[in-house]
């Protein structure tokens, strides 16, 4: 059984309807009424030792960061601001206590940056394994609230930042062929973290230990109205965009060329021999923002993301629902087109 079948069994069998309930399983976050005018978001990820993360090469305190930002990240998906933080936190019966030290300091660090309070959770005893599950309440405007129904065909498709380059940082901690970090120092810039590596894989080290949220792009985005849908890249552009697509009812077709942050992978390309379209439309964990606007309100969305300094970037079109999630790209013969739907990141299936 696929991640996606099983969700929608569970799906099935859950009462979707309750007072004061306004979105349950089916987007980045549940939407719960909290007065007249304002609601709740409330999203929960558990990331595992050994499937999410290696502490071979993944500092506790990078760790610690990463598990707060992919939580904040469904948060900023629906336009919202995180305000509480749960933490449910499973390790082992000999766990390392300067280790634990440490990836508390990166989930308090991360709480201060994004403005929200760790308020509780559990600890338990892990057979083996490091688990970490954190739930993330957040609030927003109830008509601010930004969704992944909405989508129409004609409509523009964008994404924020770049793609691919977390998938490539993984795939170079996996081959051995880079260094790892052994600690970060308290004080410590994080951007100074990765000056051993070369500027060109730097990002992709970075992108992949240390992902951040984009709440104020999501904020801003969801306060022009103008958005149609959007969701987090969490599960790779072909798996997040058809699941989007498929709670619009609508298709959709993505540009190869217009992806953004192809130059930046040529150089982690050549040195894995690895297609950096993989690693862009499959790889999975950008945390960048997907979002779909009407070709009317283009400058809208450049002028937000430029107040925001994030870079924004058209990658394709809402097509009907039809012709699915189609890739475009160029060749000698012409354009050619192929179905991309679900190609990313599953927990069920082998990768």
């Amino acid at each position: 059984m696929r991640e996606r079948d099983l969700i929608q069994q569970i799906q099935d069998l859950t009462t979707q309807k309750a007072e004061g309930l306004v979105q349950g399983i089916g987007d980045d976050c549940a939407v719960v009424v909290k007065d007249q005018v304002n609601v709740w978001l409330l999203t929960m990820d558990t990331l595992i030792e050994s499937i999410h993360f290696d502490c071979s090469w993944h500092p506790p305190y990078l760790l610690g960061r990463k598990a707060v930002s992919v939580n904040v990240s469904d948060i900023a998906a629906m336009g919202g601001e995180p305000v509480f933080v749960l933490l449910s936190l499973g390790l082992p019966a000999d766990f390392d206590a300067a280790w634990v030290t440490e990836l508390s300091r990166g989930i308090n660090e991360a709480c201060s940056q994004y403005g929200c309070l760790l308020i509780g959770g559990d600890t338990v005893c892990s057979p083996e394994k490091v688990s970490l599950t954190l739930t993330l309440i957040g609030e927003s405007a109830q008509d601010q609230v930004v969704y992944r129904h909405g989508a129409c065909p004609e409509d523009i498709i964008w994404v924020s930042g770049s793609l691919g380059h977390a998938a490539a940082g993984l795939d170079f901690f996996r081959s051995g062929k880079v260094p790892t970090i052994q600690a970060v120092k308290p004080g410590q810039a994080r951007q100074g973290l990765l000056g051993c590596y070369s500027a060109e894989i730097a990002p992709c080290l970075q992108a992949h230990l240390d992902p951040e949220a984009r709440t104020g792009l999501g904020r801003a985005l969801a306060q022009t109205g103008c958005i149609h849908a959007m969701m987090d890249l969490s599960d790779g552009l072909a798996t997040d965009l058809a699941h989007l697509c498929q709670q619009s009812r609508v298709g959709a077709r993505i540009e190869a060329e217009k992806l953004p942050g192809r130059k930046g992978l040529a150089a982690a390309a050549r040195l894995l021999h690895t297609k950096r379209s993989d690693w862009m439309l499959t790889g999975g964990e950008d945390y960048e923002l997907l979002f779909i606007a009407s070709p009317q309100d283009s400058q809208v969305v450049l002028d937000v993301a430029a107040k925001e300094g994030i870079r924004v970037s058209p990658v394709g079109v809402i097509t009907s629902s039809s012709q699915g999630v189609l890739l475009q790209e160029r060749s000698a013969d012409g354009n050619k087109e192929q179905p991309i739907a679900f190609q990313g990141f599953d927990h069920f299936t082998r990768n």
